[in-house]
């Protein structure tokens, strides 16, 4: 059986590692428009200059040779499902059995001015990016960054490192929109102005004109403002890498459509990771490509892991942890507590935590995660909803052995928090 995984991403490693774990003899083939395999998460630390390419990698060194896998470095041209076979633009056709699509997604570099043509615009999602930016960043001193995502910021961190003079542009009226509500998103914004970032907020790019050697040097905002720089990188956002499907007849809806399984509508052709269009985060695109890898070898497997959101954050020594939803709606109850070990922000519908916002002290992130993955009911813990343990939910029943609590024994424990309160 003949394997061919696109993508050397968390999703496509974590594929490659499941089959050879199933299938001793297949024949496996990673095709990457790589050079090294990375972690995109640090591609921050190679513009701090804290990591080199091969420092990025999060597979030991020999995991090709070691698994048997087959390397392949190129661009994808086109896929022909009927021949099965996958043409790259460096002239190489691979045939597969079994195909699996983790190309991941691109850098969205938005229809503003010259941006698209200019020679130091930058999106920052591949290796090649960061060390474009690296190159050019040893004679820039100006660097404009339009987006204050954890891409944005990421790319911020590692360059303020360097001493670079970072000027940060964001549509929203916060740092961060996606991740944070507004209260946690200024202590890190507080932090970066420390480090001598400056931040335009509620503003966007409206102008960008390139100068006779195709670079641009002044960026207009939607204000009048004109930011002088010499390098720009755009964090504004990625769209699923699915350019080389055009004549494929693989369906995509902006990703690649798949089902439970991973599975697309053609015959033996997979899909994971950011392609899809599903959760980006590392841990859901690891799952997913193991979900395809085993349904790849005939082991019936259905994604089911949808807790989409999680995010880690981490500047200048401040954590925070984002669980579930992070934006209220009309109908939820918000609660928020700080003290001296943080800041906390949960949001409760109907007796379900929708979501959760840990910053500073995350130890006690577990039972969160546990709680909202399964959409546990702890409306009954409101008045000590940040002091909940999973005490709440257990008792202690014959030789010792711990239970889940009955309606009946959770009616009395409020009927004691009643009379407590």
């Amino acid at each position: 059986m003949k394997y061919v995984i696109i993508g050397t991403g968390a999703a496509g490693i974590t594929a490659a590692k499941e089959i050879r774990k199933l299938e001793e003899k297949a024949k496996i083939t990673m095709i990457s428009a790589d050079e090294h395999v990375h972690s995109r998460c640090m591609l921050h630390k190679y513009l701090s200059h804290e990591r080199t390419a091969e420092e990025l990698s999060f597979v030991e060194e020999d995991f090709f040779e070691k698994n048997r896998i087959g390397e392949v470095h190129g661009q994808i041209e086109a896929i022909d499902t009927v021949d099965r076979v996958v043409d790259t633009k460096e002239g190489e056709s691979i045939c597969y059995d079994k195909l699996l699509i983790s190309t991941g997604a691109n850098s969205f570099i938005p229809p503003v001015g010259d941006l698209r043509k200019a020679k130091n615009v930058f999106g920052l999602r591949h290796l090649k990016d960061a060390q474009a930016i690296d190159k050019m960043s040893e004679n820039a001193e100006k660097i404009l960054i339009i987006g204050s995502g954890l891409v944005g910021l990421d790319a911020a961190y590692g360059l303020i490192e360097r001493g670079k003079q970072v000027t940060v542009v964001e549509m929203a009226e916060q740092i961060l929109p996606v991740q944070l509500d507004a209260h946690g998103a200024e202590a890190y914004q507080e932090l970066f102005e420390q480090a001598g970032v400056k931040f335009y907020l509620g503003c966007r790019a409206d102008g960008a004109v390139c100068e006779e050697d195709g670079m641009i040097r002044t960026v207009t905002l939607d204000t009048g403002r004109k930011l002088s720089c010499d390098l720009i990188i755009v964090a504004a956002g990625v769209r699923p890498a699915v350019e080389f499907l055009d004549q494929s007849g693989i369906e995509t809806d902006r990703g690649i459509k798949v089902n439970a399984k991973m599975e697309t509508n053609v015959p033996d052709v997979y899909a994971a990771g950011d392609v899809t269009g599903l959760s980006g985060i590392w841990p859901n695109a690891m799952k997913q490509g193991q979900t395809a890898a085993r349904n790849m070898c005939g082991v019936l497997t259905e994604y089911t892991d949808t807790f989409a959101v999680k995010n880690t954050i981490n500047f200048f020594g401040l954590v925070t942890l984002c669980l579930g939803k992070i934006k209220a709606e009309a109908e939820d109850e918000v609660f928020t507590e700080e003290d001296r070990n943080g800041y906390r922000r949960l949001i409760l519908r109907n007796g379900i935590v929708q979501g959760i916002l840990l910053q500073g002290d995350i130890s006690h992130s577990g039972i969160w995660q546990y709680i909202i993955k399964n959409r546990i009911e702890i409306g009954f813990l409101k008045e000590k909803i940040f002091q909940i343990t999973f005490a709440d939910f257990y008792e202690t029943a014959e030789r010792g052995k711990y239970v889940w609590k009955t309606d009946k024994s959770r009616q009395k424990a409020d009927k004691t928090l009643d009379a407590m309160t």
